[in-house]
């Protein structure tokens, strides 16, 4: 059963739209993903940034060389209310004699137990996500509270360590950076220069237990810096899909010129057969009234009887050769037979032949410079491509057929042209005459009897022998056929 050519194309289109959409959908949902992941290397950078930050600050306590102490800072639960204490204990030199002074201050945050805090352990454990990071969070907060109390967070360390965090997490991007205390702006920094826009984003780190001192990091969107990131597989998809559609279309398109040629093949039949049995029909007529009903008495009838036969015998001949030579310029044994012999010596036969067998008026004229031109070529296959110019060009002219020949050399290169006077050729239609079994559709003219295979052998051979043809027509105007060969010495 043959599926029609719209149903394949829309199987087709249906299949790679899908593939379309599915890869659309696959990239739309890894830029969301990465996007996802910026942010959230955004703010590890900004918490990583807050912890070396103390980090530093403890090491500068413990080389501090004025005063010479001990600093501890805790957390944890007195009487179930939760605190953060830290200890500072200091030795001075009065006099004679040391004195220590020991300064606790003791936070307690009575707002920041959490429910969480009074359910069951395994709970609080197991049925919470990102446990762990919660609880570094909650300690990271609380070394700030016992912190601070000795020395201010250093914003200009803090500020040098987050840049230091995004471009190691490959985030190279403008951004202002703002320390915050209960609104009160306290210190400003990040890219020298840089303005923040009206789509700017901030991102929010606070370091306290009841988020009144915190970090502001803003910067322009991240959409294009991600659709950068993705630069290699954007490019690769945008690849495999314009791989995929052409693939596609040119399936399509080989699919429809498959089916075109299967019909223009069945055409071929159909004509071919109907074409077979006329001549055969008439010489069988002809051969039998000679045989049996006494016209071979009549030395007119007979005369004219075998000249039928003898017509029609030719047509067929003629017929057979054109396949034959198709067929045999398939094989890869197929050789041309070249020779170097005078043009006029092919075209004058020629023209004769098919002035005589024409059913209508016939002129053509000729113009052979110089006349004595000569051609390397195969004899029989250049006589049978001119053969096929003249016969197209006498069948599709309207009354008398008016045909102009012309023959010369320009350089190394033998032009042979044939035109008419005739109905023409669409230019839509032009691309396809030299299509096999192709036939240009002749309107009106239902008389015009072909094969579609004499272009197509026209071409072949001219391909054959190195050379190039080209038309050039006008509907209403007339046809031109324009062979170019190059010269070749005779050996």
């Amino acid at each position: 059963m043959k599926l029609p050519a719209k149903h394949i194309a829309l199987v087709v289109v249906l299949s790679l739209a899908a593939i379309f959409a599915y890869q659309a959908y696959w990239l739309v949902n890894l830029y969301r993903t990465q996007c996802r992941a910026t942010e959230h290397d955004i703010a590890e950078a900004m918490r990583l940034s807050d912890y070396n930050e103390i980090i530093l600050r403890v090491e500068r306590l413990e080389q501090d060389s004025i005063q010479h102490g001990e600093v501890s800072v805790s957390a944890g639960y007195n009487d179930t209310t939760p605190y953060v204490e830290s200890r500072t204990i200091v030795t001075e030199q009065r006099g004679d004699s040391l004195s220590t002074t020991t300064q606790v201050q003791q936070t307690r945050d009575t707002a920041a137990i959490d429910t969480s805090l009074h359910t069951n352990s395994t709970d609080f454990l197991f049925g919470r996500k990102n446990t762990m990071q919660e609880l570094a969070g909650y300690f990271q907060r609380g070394l700030h509270a016992g912190l601070d109390v000795i020395r201010d967070p250093d914003f200009a360390t803090y500020d040098s360590l987050l840049r230091d965090e995004l471009h190691r997490a490959d985030i190279i991007a403008p951004y202002r950076l703002t320390h915050l205390h209960q609104g009160d702006t306290l210190a400003t920094g990040g890219t020298p220069g840089y303005i923040p826009s009206p789509e700017a984003k901030t991102y929010e780190y606070s370091y306290d237990l009841h988020g009144k001192w915190l970090y502001l990091l803003t910067t322009e969107p991240l959409g294009g810096w991600v659709l950068r990131q993705m630069a290699g597989i954007l490019a690769t998809s945008a690849i495999i899909l314009l791989v995929l559609g052409f693939s596609f279309w040119y399936l399509i398109r080989i699919l429809l010129r498959q089916r075109t040629l299967e019909e223009m093949k069945d055409d071929f039949t159909n004509n071919m057969t109907h074409e077979l049995k006329t001549p055969i029909a008439v010489a069988y007529a002809a051969n039998d009234a000679l045989l049996n009903f006494g016209a071979d008495a009549d030395e007119a009838k007979r005369i004219r009887y075998l000249r039928i036969c003898q017509e029609q015998l030719k047509r067929l001949g003629g017929l057979v050769e054109q396949i034959l030579s198709l067929s045999m310029e398939r094989r890869k044994t197929f050789r041309l037979q070249r020779t170097t012999f005078p043009v006029a010596e092919i075209i004058a036969p020629l023209i004769e032949e098919h002035k005589l067998k024409a059913d209508k008026p016939v002129r053509i004229s000729t113009r052979i410079t110089p006349p004595d031109l000569m051609i390397n070529a195969d004899r029989t296959h250049f006589a049978n491509i001119v053969s096929n110019l003249l016969d197209n060009a006498i069948k599709y002219s309207i009354g008398q057929a008016e045909v102009k020949i012309d023959s010369h050399r320009e350089g190394e290169t033998f032009i042979f042209s044939v035109q008419d006077k005739g109905i023409g050729i669409p230019k839509d239609k032009l691309p396809r005459v030299f299509d096999k079994f192709y036939r240009v559709p002749t309107g009106n003219l239902h008389d015009v009897k072909g094969y579609g295979l004499g272009l197509y052998y026209v071409k072949t051979m001219v391909e054959q022998h190195g050379g190039t043809v080209e038309v050039e027509s006008e509907p209403g105007r007339g046809s031109e056929f324009i062979i170019k060969l190059r010269m070749k010495n005779e050996e």
